[in-house]
């Protein structure tokens, strides 16, 4: 009877396991860690970047048209990241020597009106699948063996502040990612929220009233700096 007993008691303890270790990241998580080997050499993720903003991108597979654009776009615009402090990694599931040819031949496109440009961030090898698998990347209905079109943007502290997936045939518009971190960066630093549609420069929303009737009354130069449009919604001035 005990020893049913025990072999139920661990049955259970390893369905929990797997359950728990095939959650899906969400926002508020702290960053996975892995080690991989990439076309920069040896990674430790996150704690290689530091205290910087990070922005993990997945991609199905390389030498694809849409992933090429995709990189292409990131690699041209690397000092509008840098300039944010955001340090950029890309994994899929093929591995480093197919990166390092994959990143030769983008370095070599001519896209007209450009210049051509090196590609400075990493391309991290996951052949194995096991990073993909743990950052849910791998989306088994669309593929097994693929990643799906992921951006998980991370905090300095190393915790996920947002999650998108894309479908393997439409590419991301890297704008809006940088749009993103600058709003993310924005409420950090400022508590404030953002608006629908905002862009740095922008007038910011207030999570509470910014100022008590009576303060208004004591310093009137304050509804220069916030205005009311209705129920809850507080604006400051930019």
């Amino acid at each position: 009877m005990k020893r049913i007993f025990l072999v139920l008691v661990l049955a259970v303890f390893s369905l929990t396991a797997i359950s728990q270790k095939n959650e899906p990241l969400l926002i508020g998580d702290d960053a996975p860690s892995f080690k991989a080997i990439t076309t920069n050499g040896k990674l430790n993720f996150p704690s290689d970047f530091g205290d910087s903003w990070k922005i993990l991108f997945s991609h199905p597979r390389d030498f694809t048209p849409v992933c090429t654009s995709e990189i292409l776009q990131l690699a041209h615009m690397q000092k509008q990241f840098d300039d944010l402090g955001v340090k950029i990694a890309i994994i899929s599931t093929d591995n480093v020597s197919q990166h390092a040819m994959w990143k030769k031949s983008i370095e070599e496109i001519n896209v007209p009106g450009k210049e051509s440009v090196k590609i400075m961030f990493p391309l991290i090898d996951d052949e194995d699948v096991k990073i993909s698998r743990l950052y849910s990347m791998i989306h088994d209905k669309t593929s097994t063996t693929k990643d799906v079109r992921g951006v998980y943007i991370i905090s300095p502290d190393n915790v996920i502040q947002t999650i998108n997936f894309y479908p393997m045939q439409v590419g991301r518009n890297i704008d809006e990612i940088v749009r993103t971190v600058e709003a993310l960066q924005a409420v950090a630093e400022n508590d404030v929220l953002t608006p629908a549609n905002w862009t740095p420069g922008g007038d910011v929303l207030m999570p509470y009233s910014p100022y008590p009737s009576k303060e208004l009354d004591e310093n009137p130069e304050l509804k220069k700096q916030y205005y009311n449009v209705g129920t809850h919604m507080w604006y400051k001035k930019q």
